[in-house]
């Protein structure tokens, strides 16, 4: 579904933010990335639908981004950004409109959707959340947990294959984060997410790639890399503890 070849990228600033990074991942799969603060972990997810941009895409060229058969240029940002949905960390980075009707709709009908069709993904998707009650309020007047499920209302309502999250459990109470972790469980398509939250990776992903220093240093299961203390170490993590328990009690 995602393929990543050879992609180094520096910032203006002068900052190199990732290293011939290479990696794919496959339709329907759930993959964290997972490394310490400014690994470039934000970075890479960001190549997956065009905000940042990729090197010009040609069939000799060494770096490029694709989605499914597609690479991601300039030319194919609007297929691109429908098929795949980026959830930002904060909100307040997404949510814009006065009402939490016109924020769900504002995607679809951006894809040209009719006007029917819209109410339709907007009744449902809120419903999906479990936001249908706050139809005409303000997003401004919800908590940080709610906010958040408006945002996923309005990219379900876009129907992608792809969710990309930027720490989606940050500033979430234990409820709220609850309440997310179900709704993520429910998206039927492919799910990439960059987080700190290690108990979530486990209860929600099945792959690990760990990212450090702009480069992909390690890939595999969520058990294996998780509770491996060398690779966690070498990369400025720490074993869960629910990890850290089970290997206890094999042993």
């Amino acid at each position: 579904m995602i393929e990543i070849r050879n992609l180094s990228f520096r910032y203006p600033s002068g900052q190199l933010a990732l290293q011939e990074v290479s990696l794919t991942i496959r339709e329907k799969e759930r993959t964290a990335l997972v490394g310490p603060s400014g690994a470039g972990k934000s970075t890479l997810l960001m190549h997956c639908n065009g905000l940042l941009p990729t090197p010009s895409f040609t069939e000799q060229s060494r770096a490029a981004v694709f989605v499914g058969n597609s690479p991601v240029v300039k030319s194919t940002l609007r297929d691109i950004r429908r098929r795949v949905a980026f959830l930002f960390q904060d909100p307040d980075d997404q949510l814009f409109c006065p009402t939490v009707r016109e924020d769900v709709a504002f995607g679809p009908l951006n894809l040209g959707l009719g006007r029917d069709e819209v109410q339709h993904r907007v009744d449902r998707c809120l419903e999906a959340v479990g936001m249908s009650d706050c139809l005409n309020r303000n997003p401004s007047e919800l908590s940080t947990g709610e906010r958040k499920r408006i945002c996923l209302a309005g990219l379900f309502a876009c129907e992608p294959d792809v969710l990309v999250l930027d720490e989606p459990t940050s500033n979430l109470d234990p409820r709220a984060r609850s309440t997310l972790l179900g709704i993520l469980r429910s998206f039927p398509g492919t799910l990439v997410m960059a987080t700190h939250d290690l108990d979530f990776v486990i209860d929600l992903c099945e792959r690990v790639l760990v990212l450090d220093r702009g480069k992909l240093q390690a890939d595999g299961s969520v058990e294996r890399i998780l509770s491996d203390p060398l690779i966690m170490d070498r990369h400025g993590l720490e074993v869960p503890w629910r990890l850290r328990k089970e290997r206890v009690m094999m042993t």
